[in-house]
């Protein structure tokens, strides 16, 4: 009698122990690895999401900037720490296009590093420095075609979205455009500010002040539907470019083995978050669409994105060099 009660007690133990485990997490700063630069669009977020995180979980949560690789840098790192819940990845779609095309299996994502939620999804704007003969996007194709390879687009890189996009751009238009990759996610900013790059494929947030202010202009919207923010920028369907559609999304990711009990308790806490009127009204402003979605839910948006750009990485031959 005493072994079957022991047995049992110990059964309700294991039981309880995660419940007890997600109650006490987190006991020190959480690290919040951010693959991406300084003041890009997916930086500027996770500046913003961190204090509302560090309030209710009663710990700070301090942002780590491991920018390079097409945001693989950033992955191998979280990838590798100790999965207790306090070491995070802000990863990105650039990290599911590296799953296309490395044999790297540290920081798959869905496997190395377990998805917590998805946070934004942001449709990218085609902008040109105004040096740039075109003011839309019909006099950019013609431009193009006159003088072909003179233009050139800002990428982040083989296999990041801006890449991708340029691609699909170019191959929808029929034109030849030079491309330029760079190391990370906004490291193109300065370059195209100053004119040295004629056109990028950025988030609403980053372009939107320098489009007002005319450093820059804005020709088409890689989204079925205008910004309510740049009501006078097409979609690139309305400029005469169907089916070219492209967002950049990002997500909270930890290292695999991470108690369940702990990413359903993140999960819950950032869909409060993101709920929050404040943030509401910040979506509107940026151009955000929120997630907030379950761990499975967000896994499954994943692969469909990854089935839709392998297609495009397919028939443009992209490979790591």
């Amino acid at each position: 009698m005493k072994t079957i009660t022991g047995l049992f007690v110990a059964a309700l133990a294991m039981h309880a122990a995660p419940l007890v485990q997600a109650q006490t997490w987190p006991t020190k700063t959480i690290r919040l690895v951010e693959p991406a630069g300084p003041g890009s669009a997916v930086d500027v977020f996770a500046r913003k999401l961190a204090p509302a995180l560090a309030e209710v979980l009663g710990q700070s949560v301090v942002i780590d900037n491991r920018p390079g690789a097409n945001s693989a840098i950033g992955a191998r790192e979280v990838a590798r720490a100790a999965p207790d819940g306090h070491t995070w990845l802000h990863a990105n779609i650039n990290n599911s296009l590296n799953d296309l095309l490395s044999n790297d299996t540290c920081c798959r994502l869905g496997e190395g590093l377990v998805p917590v939620t998805r946070l934004t999804s942001t449709p990218l704007v085609m902008v040109v420095h105004p040096s740039v003969a075109a003011n839309n996007l019909k006099e950019y194709i013609a431009l193009a075609k006159a003088q072909p390879q003179l233009l050139t687009f800002a990428s982040g890189g083989t296999g990041a979205i801006t890449q991708l996009l340029g691609e699909k751009v170019k191959s929808a238009a029929g034109i030849s455009v030079r491309e330029i990759p760079y190391k990370a996610i906004g490291a193109e900013l300065p370059d195209l500010l100053a004119g040295h790059v004629s056109t990028a494929y950025l988030a609403p947030v980053v372009v939107a002040q320098h489009i007002r202010s005319g450093k820059l202009r804005a020709i088409g919207v890689a989204a079925s539907k205008r910004f309510g923010f740049l009501p006078d920028v097409p979609t690139f369907a309305e400029a005469g470019l169907a089916g070219v559609e492209a967002s950049g999304w990002n997500g909270l990711f930890v290292p695999a083995g991470t108690p369940r009990e702990v990413i359903l308790r993140l999960q819950a806490e950032t869909a409060k978050i993101l709920a929050t009127p404040a943030m509401k009204a910040d979506a509107i402003q940026q151009g955000y669409e929120y997630g907030g979605e379950s761990p499975e839910e967000f896994l499954a948006f994943i692969r469909a994105e990854t089935a839709k750009w392998g297609r495009v990485i397919k028939d443009a031959n992209i490979k790591l060099e």
